[in-house]
């Protein structure tokens, strides 16, 4: 039985979903066809949605003029869930820093930069590590990359699995720090305490007692970062390839009628 709050919604589920690659393309612009589908979505069932960035940088990618994007959401997860609004209202928050503790995550930091001081790829930009409250985001090529930069690293990720080869070895060099390595985006991946993935939202959510809780996200298959949300228990997954397929999907599923 859900609360008080979201009595009006005549589903009581809920609709969770990623933000790059689900409702905008990879740091771009929501567009207003998304932000139609989400407010007529909103009106039948209760509605969120879960990045690994900061709320900074995702409210820069949702937000269209003055609008206040908490007023467009019901819950509002930032850093999978470590930042979080119900309503507008601040919950409770968690910290990487706490967790790691300062001594051994210098150690870390120090491993990275080295790693990719010496790592041979065409081009390096700046911002390599971004220390967010829940993680870090670690990208070989640099947060400050160009839209064509970041296109042209993904293609050449793919090939080489640059991401992929130091996932693999700061497994091997930190393995009793309990951390989890995601790849997600196009030029980065992100680094957490183990279990804080996207499924740390849900936790936030369970006290409404939602018949079903869906996520719709891109990054569904093993080792991306939408992949322990969708293939949690808990959740209806739906894999999406782009934010036009979100609102065909969505379209389908609850609005045509």
């Amino acid at each position: 039985m859900v609360s008080a709050a979201f009595a009006d919604r005549p589903l009581k589920k809920l609709c969770l979903f990623d933000v790059d690659g689900t409702l905008t393309p990879a740091r771009q612009g929501v567009s207003q066809e998304m932000l139609d589908t989400l407010a007529a979505l909103r009106k039948k069932l209760v509605v969120g949605f879960v990045g690994g960035s900061d709320l900074v940088k995702i409210t820069e990618q949702l937000q269209v003029g003055n609008a206040n994007i908490l007023e467009q959401f019901d819950y509002a997860f930032a850093e999978n869930g470590l930042t979080a609004y119900k309503l507008g209202k601040e919950l409770p928050s968690q910290s990487f820093i706490q967790y790691v503790g300062e001594e051994r995550y210098k150690e870390l930091v120090k491993f990275i930069l080295h790693y990719i001081a010496d790592l041979d790829i065409p081009i390096k930009r700046g911002t390599f590590i971004e220390f967010r409250r829940g993680m870090i985001n670690v990208s070989p090529i640099g947060r400050n990359a160009t839209i064509q930069e970041r296109h042209e690293f993904e293609a050449y990720d793919l090939k080489h699995g640059i991401r992929k080869k130091m996932v693999e070895l700061l497994k091997e060099k930190f393995p009793d720090y309990g951390l989890t390595y995601s790849i997600g985006g196009q030029i980065s991946f992100d680094v957490f305490p183990n279990g804080w993935d996207k499924t740390f939202a849900l936790g936030r959510v369970e006290d409404e007692q939602f018949e079903e809780i869906h996520f719709f996200g891109d990054k569904t298959y093993k080792g991306g970062n939408d992949y322990e949300i969708f293939s949690d228990p808990r959740t209806i997954g739906h894999t999406v390839a782009s934010p036009a397929d979100t609102i065909r999907l969505v379209n389908e599923l609850f609005l045509k009628d």
